[in-house]
């Protein structure tokens, strides 16, 4: 009894035998470096048609719909707007945030973030975060596209970054 698999390929379809040419890849690395070197030299001729950008004083336009880094936005005592109802941590797809709950001193307000961390590396800036926040604490408006830092723990942004997050510059 065929299965489906042996009757769509033949037997021993796998066990071709290539001529010395083809096993070599001798006329594939040609024509590569041929590709290679006219690239190279359209680039070296013609340097008035190459999209370069003059970074520190021209900067890319980017889309309308552009996520820059996040914030939080504060209420007017200062302290978040955030109720600490997890909704931005459990839709996020990179599991990028990590909120530990409190009780709030004032009993108007239920719940505040105690704390409220983000790692910027993991964080794949989709937005979701954004839409699913109830009471709109967490932003992506910022205008801030680019992050620097010299080391890994400074991509590790806390509350109080989160809430003084208006100014670019390195973390």
């Amino acid at each position: 009894m065929e299965t489906k698999t042996q009757k769509i390929l033949p037997e021993r379809a796998w066990s071709k035998r290539f001529s010395f040419r083809e096993s070599i890849y001798l006329w594939e690395i040609l024509r590569g470096l041929g590709i290679t070197m006219r690239h190279l030299l359209r680039n070296i001729l013609r340097t008035r048609e190459m999209p370069t950008l003059q970074y520190p004083e021209e900067h890319r336009q980017y889309s309308a719909r552009f996520r820059g880094r996040h914030r939080l936005v504060p209420r007017e005592d200062g302290s978040p707007r955030c109720v600490a109802c997890m909704m931005c941590s459990t839709v996020c797809p990179a599991d990028c945030i990590h909120i530990v709950a409190a009780e709030h001193p004032d009993p108007s307000i239920e719940k505040y973030p105690a704390v409220f961390d983000i790692d910027l590396l993991r964080c794949v800036y989709c937005g979701l975060c954004e839409e699913a926040c109830p009471c709109d604490a967490i932003r992506m408006d910022t205008g801030i596209y680019e992050i620097a830092a010299d080391s890994r723990e400074k991509f590790y942004v806390n509350k109080e970054f989160l809430l003084t997050n208006d100014a670019d510059g390195t973390l």
